[in-house]
C-alpha cells in the first residue's frame, strides 16, 4: 500500500512538472520536436516560451542564416543538440515578412541550402523545417559554406531585404572543428558586403579560424563551448545581442544625428554647428547675430548671441535705439529725409541718401535720392539686397553661395554646384539611392590562375629576345672594332 502511494505521489509531481514545462493543451509543443529528442529519458527537451521572448526582439528585424556544420566529427546525437539550439534561438525571435527573416545552410564537404529567407515566415513552419535537417557528413568545408551563404542565401531573390530598408544581414556559424578550406578572404568579403558574422566553436573547434571568419569586435561576434551539451546556454547571450533595442532606428525627430542612449536617444549636431535649446535642431556655431540679421539702420555691433546699435559719425541714436539722425537735427526717419529733405529745406537732389542712413551691412553706393547696397570681395548679396552672405570660389574665380556650410545632409561628402549641393562617397563607399548615405562597395573575391602557364612562357620568351638583341648588339661593336684595326694596319 505505502509503495503504491509512493508511485502515486510521483507520478503527481512528474505531471506537475510536465505542466510547467510545457501547454499540454497544445500538443504541436511535444509533436513538434524531433525524434531522437523524443528518445532522450521518453521526454522531449524544453524549449524556451515564445510569449516570454516575443516583445524582446521586435525592435530589430533580421536578415538571419543559420551555417552549420554536420561533417562526420558531429555525432548524430550532437546534430541534435545544434537543432534544438536554433529552434530556441528562433523562439526567441520576432518572426514574419516585416520581421525577422531566417534561413539554414548545412555544410560537411558539400554545402547544402535547406531553406531561404523567404521559404518561411512564421516560427512553427522554420522550427518543423530544421526538425527535418539531416547531417551531411565527411569534411569541413566553411569558406565554401560562407561563400554560398553570401552569393545564394542573402540575395534579395532568396527573401533577403534591398540595402534601402537597412534591415541587418546576420550569419551565425557554428563548427566544432578545423576549416579544410580557405575562410579568411571568402569571410572579409562577406563581412564588407554588409553581413555580420558570428561565430560558435564547440570542443575541438579551431580558434583561430573563428577570430578569423567573426567580425569586429572580436569579444562579441566569437563564442566558445566546451561541448554541444551546453550549447543552449548560449541563446540568452544572442538574444541579448541580436534583440537590443534601437531607439533611433525605430524613428528619432533629430536634425543632424541621433545617438542611442539605453532605451531613449540623444541627439548631436555635425561639425560647425550647436545644438539648440530644443535638444533637436541644429545651428551654426559661433554664427555673428547681426549676419542672421538685424534692424538696425547704420551700424549693427554683436555681442554675445544679440547686438545693439550705433550711428556713425555726425549722427546720434534715435530713442527707438535703432534709427540715427543728424546731429541737432531731431528724429525723423530716413525715409522723409530722402523723400522730401531734410528739415533744414535742402532739395532732396543733393542729399546723400548713404549718408542720411542706410541699412546695408557692407557697402551703401548713392544712386540719386536714393542707394543701393554691395558686398566685398567673396561675398554675395541676400535676397534682401542688404545682408551679404560668404561665399565659396569657384574654379573660374567667381563666387557661389556655401550651401554645404549652411548645412546639409550628405553622410559623407557635401559638393556645392549652383543654385544647391549634391552629395558624394570617400574611397571605397557608393551613394545609395537616397543620394545621401553611403554603403561600403562590395568586394568581390575571385581567385584567376593560369593553368597552362602562359604568361610565364611569354615572360621567358620575352626575356630571351632581350638577351638575344644585347648580345647581337655587342658582337656588332666588336666586330667594327675589328674591322677598324685591320684598316689601320693595311695602311701602316
Amino acid at each position: 500500500m505505502k509503495s503504491f502511494r509512493s508511485l502515486v505521489c510521483c507520478l503527481s509531481l512528474l505531471l506537475v512538472d510536465l505542466t510547467q514545462s510545457y501547454d499540454l493543451h497544445d500538443p504541436s509543443y511535444i509533436l513538434g520536436q524531433s525524434y531522437s529528442q523524443r528518445r532522450n529519458n521518453g521526454l522531449p527537451y524544453r524549449t524556451l516560451n515564445p510569449a516570454a521572448t516575443d516583445s524582446q526582439c521586435r525592435s530589430r528585424p533580421l536578415d538571419l542564416v543559420f551555417i552549420i556544420d554536420s561533417s562526420r566529427s558531429v555525432r548524430p546525437g550532437e546534430f541534435e543538440k545544434v537543432k534544438i539550439f536554433l529552434a530556441d534561438m528562433v523562439d526567441t525571435l520576432d518572426v514574419g515578412p516585416d520581421a525577422t527573416r531566417v534561413a539554414v545552410v548545412n555544410y560537411a564537404s558539400t554545402v547544402k541550402i535547406e531553406f531561404l529567407l523567404k521559404h518561411h515566415l512564421s516560427k512553427d513552419t522554420i522550427k518543423q523545417a530544421i526538425n527535418r535537417i539531416e547531417p551531411l557528413a565527411a569534411g569541413t568545408m566553411t569558406g565554401m559554406a560562407i561563400k554560398k551563404a553570401m552569393d545564394e542565401a542573402f540575395t534579395e531573390k532568396s527573401g533577403a531585404r534591398p540595402k534601402s530598408k537597412n534591415i541587418s544581414k546576420v550569419a551565425i556559424i557554428v563548427t566544432d572543428g578545423r576549416p579544410q578550406d580557405q575562410v579568411e578572404e571568402v569571410s572579409a568579403a562577406a563581412r564588407a558586403s554588409g553581413i555580420e558574422i558570428y561565430a560558435v566553436g564547440v570542443d575541438r573547434a579551431d580558434m583561430r579560424s573563428l577570430k578569423l571568419m567573426a567580425s569586429n569586435p572580436l569579444e562579441d561576434h566569437v563564442f566558445y563551448v566546451e561541448t554541444y551539451g551546453v550549447i543552449e546556454k548560449l541563446t540568452s547571450k544572442f538574444r541579448a545581442t541580436l534583440c537590443g533595442m534601437d531607439p533611433c532606428a525605430m524613428g528619432h525627430d533629430c536634425e543632424h544625428i541621433c545617438v542611442n542612449s539605453g532605451s531613449s536617444f540623444n541627439c548631436k549636431c555635425r561639425s560647425g554647428f550647436i545644438l539648440n535649446e530644443d535638444q533637436k535642431t541644429c545651428s551654426l556655431k559661433h554664427m555673428d547675430a547681426c549676419q542672421i540679421g538685424h534692424n538696425c539702420e547704420h551700424i549693427c555691433v554683436s555681442r554675445d548671441d544679440s547686438y545693439f546699435c550705433k550711428c556713425r559719425s555726425g549722427f546720434v541714436l534715435n530713442d527707438d535705439k535703432k534709427t540715427c539722425s543728424i546731429k541737432g537735427a531731431g528724429a525723423y526717419s530716413r525715409a522723409d529725409r530722402v523723400r522730401g529733405g531734410n528739415q533744414d529745406g535742402e532739395n532732396s537732389a543733393s542729399v546723400d541718401a548713404c549718408a542720411l542712413g542706410h541699412d546695408c551691412q557692407h557697402t551703401c553706393v548713392p544712386n540719386g535720392p536714393s542707394y543701393y547696397c554691395t558686398c566685398p570681395t567673396g561675398f554675395v548679396l541676400m535676397q534682401d539686397r542688404r545682408s551679404c552672405f560668404k561665399a565659396s570660389d569657384r574654379d573660374d574665380g567667381s563666387a557661389s553661395l556655401d550651401y554645404c556650410g549652411r548645412g546639409h545632409d550628405c553622410d559623407h561628402i557635401c559638393v556645392n554646384g549652383g543654385a544647391t549641393y549634391h552629395c558624394e562617397c570617400r574611397m571605397g563607399f557608393v551613394l545609395n539611392e537616397d543620394k545621401k548615405s553611403c554603403s561600403k562597395t562590395q568586394v568581390k573575391v575571385e581567385i584567376i590562375q593560369d593553368p597552362c602557364m602562359c604568361e610565364a612562357r611569354l615572360a621567358f620568351q620575352r626575356q630571351t629576345q632581350t638577351s638575344i638583341q644585347d648580345l647581337n648588339a655587342k658582337l656588332a661593336a666588336v666586330t667594327r672594332k675589328v674591322e677598324q684595326m685591320e684598316n689601320t694596319l693595311g695602311r701602316m
